[in-house]
Parts: structure tokens; sequence; C-alpha cells
């Protein structure tokens, strides 16, 4: 049922800018970011991978991590909620479709540091691993 004041052509919502975001769980796709790019920040790790099934319309695949180095399972769960929004924030506006990427949480930093200060790592972080291949 529509209200009264509705308009009687429905038109859909505007969609995103944003590349899609779907979340890693197969521990295939971990590895082979741990084997693939790294960017180090102050407050986590950045692994990247280019897949190869990287087409039209591919997603931006993204997975957390944070062993128990990190801490108790709040102090984990609450690393990865870290890095859950700052995903949402950063890599959905400066990903790259038909990429993997994995954060790794660091001790003490991952939660401590402000919000803000992680976002311009990732982007730094997302710089460096897009930069083209230096060649010696």
């Amino acid at each position: 049922m529509t209200p009264p004041e509705a308009p009687d052509h429905a038109e859909p919502p505007a969609a995103s800018v944003c590349a899609p975001l779907e979340t890693l769980t197969q521990r295939a796709d971990f590895l082979a970011c741990a084997r693939a790019r790294k960017a180090p920040a102050p407050a986590f790790l950045l692994q990247a991978r280019r897949r190869d099934d990287a087409g039209q319309g591919a997603a931006i695949r993204v997975g957390f991590t944070a062993s128990k180095k990190v801490g108790n399972a709040v102090a984990r769960n609450r690393a990865k909620r870290r890095l859950r929004a700052l995903a949402r924030a950063v890599l959905a506006r400066e990903g790259r479709p038909g990429w993997d990427y994995v954060l790794v949480a660091r001790r003490d930093e991952t939660a401590a540091r402000p919000f803000s200060a992680l976002e311009d790592d990732l982007s730094h972080a997302l710089a460096r691993i897009h930069a083209p291949a230096r060649r010696n």
C-alpha cells in the first residue's frame, strides 16, 4: 500500500557509488593474501592481492584477523569491530574491485589509536599497495 502523496511511478533508490564489500571466510583466501603484497601501519597490517576472477562488477573482499597476541576475546572482538568500521569507511571508497584485503590487528594499537588516524593509515597503506612495482 502506498501513501496518497506518493508518486504513481516508483523510482528505485539511488545506487551506491561505492563498490560492494564482501567478507572473506575461506582459510585459503587468507593464506593467499598472506603470500601477496603487504603494507604495515602503526595499528594494523594490510595484506592485499588481486584475484584471478577480477572482472567487471567484481566485489571488494575483505577479511579481519586478530590473534591471541592482541588480548583476550573482548580485546580481539573490539579490535575486529574497529577494523570492520574502518573497512566500511575507507575500503568501500578507495579499494579496488577484484582485490582481496586482509586487515591484521596489532596488540594495544588497533583499539587505542584514534579512528581518524586509522583512516589516514589505511589510505596511505592502500596507496602503497596499489603503487606500481619498482624495478631495480
